[in-house]
C-alpha cells in the first residue's frame, strides 16, 4: 500500500541506478546504487534542492558539496573512503563514493555497548594513519566524529575503519573561499570555536574526543547548552579515564589527555608522533588485549617501517603490503628452501635471521629487513626459479611472503616500489660478492 509519508524512491540518479536509501538528514540523502559500467555498489549522497534554495544556509550548503566534489579521484588510502564522482546538477548535486556495508562508530558511543580497548586504540592508530595521509593532501577534515567514520566488521567485530564526509574540509592548498567555524560541537577543538587558523592539530583534538567517547562511553564534554559546552572546551579538562572504565591504564589516559589539549602546541605535533604513541600502547602492553588475540595491524605496520627494505613505501603501501603479505613464524632449523626445489615465494625478513648454504658449507647470513627468494618474483622462466642454496632459520624468525600471483594483485604504484626494493638488495649482494672475491674495483 502507498503510504504518502515515506518518500518515494528514485528510480535513478544520473548514471546510477537506485537500490535503496541508506540515510537521510535536513541537507542531503544517501542511497545504495548500483554502478552498473564498473559493475560494482556505490553510495551516492544528493544534496536536497531546498536545502541549496535556502536563502540564509544555502551558500553554505552548495560551499560544502564544492568542496566534497573537488575531492573526486583524489583520496586513495585503505582507511579513507574514496569519491569516485561528483555531478553538479543544477537542482540535486551529487557526490558518488566508495560503498561501505555496516554502520559508523556511533553504534559503539553507549555505555554497555563499546569496544575492546586495544580495539579503541586499533582503531585510534588508523584514523591517525588516514587523516595524516589527508593532511599531506593539504586537507584539515574539521568533522572527525563517530558518525564520519564507517567501522568494518568481521564476525562482529570491528576490524578496520574508514574517514568519510569531507564536506567540512579546510583545502589548505585551494584559493576557493571557504566555510569557517564548521564541525560538530562535541568534537570540535578550542581553536575552531574561536575561528583561528587551523591545521592537523584540530583534527588530533577531534580524534582524542572520538577516542574519549568510545572508551568511556560518553563524551569529553557535556552540557545541557552549548554556550556551557562551549566554556568546558575551552576551559575545562576533561576527567581522567582512569576512573571512568575498569582496564584504562594512566598510559592510555595520558595520551587521549594530550590529545584534548586547549592549547595545540600541547598537543601531538604531527599524526606520525600521535601513530607512534599509540602504537606503542600496544606494544607495550599498555592496554588490555580482549577479541583481537592476534598481531594487530598497528603493530606489523610499525614493524615494517622499520625495516630497511621498504623505507621508501609510504603509508599506502605499507597498509597495502599489511593487508596482502602472508606473515608467518618460522622455528629454529626450518628450511625455507631446499637446494633444487622451484621457488614459488619469496620472504622478507621481519625479525630473526637465517643462514644460506651451498653444499653443505655457509655463504651468507641473513637478518631483519632483507629479502630471500626473491627469484621466484624475478627469474624469467621456472629453471632459473629453482633454489641454488639451501636457506635455514638459525633465529626463531617472522616472515612476510608473497607468491608472484599475490604480488601481481598489489597495485601498480606499490609493484613498482618491490622492483626499487629488490635492485637494493641485488646491489648490495653483489658489492659483498666482489669483497669476498677481492674484486680490484669496488662497488660503492
Amino acid at each position: 500500500m502507498f503510504d504518502p509519508t515515506v518518500p518515494v524512491l528514485p528510480e535513478r540518479i544520473g548514471k546510477y541506478r537506485v537500490v535503496r536509501r541508506l540515510g537521510e538528514g535536513t541537507t542531503a540523502e544517501v542511497f545504495l546504487c548500483h554502478d552498473e559500467f564498473h559493475d560494482r555498489s556505490v553510495a551516492v549522497k544528493r544534496v536536497r534542492a531546498q536545502a541549496l534554495a535556502d536563502t540564509v544556509d544555502g551558500h553554505v550548503f552548495a560551499r560544502f558539496f564544492a568542496s566534497e566534489a573537488a575531492l573526486a579521484g583524489r583520496l586513495h588510502h585503505p582507511n579513507v573512503v574514496q569519491i569516485f564522482d561528483a555531478v553538479p546538477d543544477p537542482i540535486a548535486p551529487f557526490v558518488v563514493m566508495e560503498y561501505v556495508p555496516g554502520t559508523t562508530l556511533r553504534a559503539w558511543c553507549q555505555p554497555g555497548h563499546q569496544l575492546g580497548l586495544e580495539q579503541i586504540v586499533e582503531i585510534g592508530f588508523k584514523c591517525a594513519m588516514a587523516l595524516g595521509y589527508c593532511y599531506r593532501q593539504g586537507l584539515v577534515h574539521r568533522d572527525v566524529k563517530p558518525a564520519n567514520i564507517l567501522a568494518v566488521e568481521t564476525n562482529g567485530v570491528v576490524t578496520d575503519v574508514k574517514i568519510t564526509d569531507f564536506g567540512s574540509a579546510l583545502n589548505l592548498t585551494s584559493d576557493a573561499t571557504q566555510v569557517h567555524r564548521v564541525g560538530s560541537l562535541a568534537y570540535m577543538s578550542p581553536e575552531q570555536l574561536d575561528g583561528s587558523e587551523l591545521d592537523a592539530r584540530a583534527d588530533i583534538y577531534s580524534l582524542g574526543a572520538v577516542l574519549y567517547h568510545l572508551i568511556a562511553g560518553r563524551a569529553p564534554f557535556e552540557a545541557a547548552n552549548q554556550a556551557s559546552l562551549m566554556h568546558q572546551i575551552c576551559h575545562a579538562q576533561a576527567p581522567s579515564l582512569v576512573g571512568l572504565r575498569q582496564g584504562v591504564s594512566q598510559a592510555l589516559d595520558d595520551v587521549v589527555q594530550r590529545c584534548l589539549a586547549k592549547r595545540a602546541d600541547d598537543r601531538y605535533p604531527s599524526w606520525e608522533v600521535l601513530g607512534e604513541a599509540l602504537s606503542q600502547l600496544v606494544s607495550s602492553q599498555q592496554v588490555p588485549r580482549g577479541a583481537l588475540q592476534g598481531v594487530l595491524d598497528s603493530e606489523r605496520f610499525t614493524l615494517l617501517r622499520m625495516l630497511e627494505f621498504f623505507t621508501s613505501f609510504g603509508d599506502v603501501a605499507l597498509w597495502e603490503v599489511v593487508h596482502r603479505a602472508r606473515w608467518q613464524r618460522f622455528p629454529v632449523a626450518h628450511k625455507l628452501y631446499n637446494r633444487g626445489e622451484e621457488g614459488r615465494t619469496f620472504h622478507i625478513i621481519a625479525s630473526g635471521a637465517v643462514e644460506v648454504y651451498r653444499d653443505g658449507r655457509r655463504v651468507a647470513q641473513l637478518g631483519a629487513g632483507t629479502s630471500v627468494g626473491e627469484m621466484a618474483y624475478l627469474a624469467p622462466n621456472p629453471e632459473l626459479r629453482k633454489h641454488s642454496t639451501d636457506v635455514v632459520v638459525t633465529e626463531k624468525a617472522t616472515t612476510i611472503s608473497f607468491t608472484p600471483e599475490t604480488l601481481a594483485r598489489l597495485s601498480p604504484s606499490c609493484r613498482h616500489l618491490f622492483d626499487e626494493a629488490f635492485i637494493r638488495v641485488l646491489v648490495r649482494r653483489l658489492h659483498a660478492a666482489h669483497e669476498t672475491l677481492a674484486h680490484p674495483r669496488r662497488i660503492l
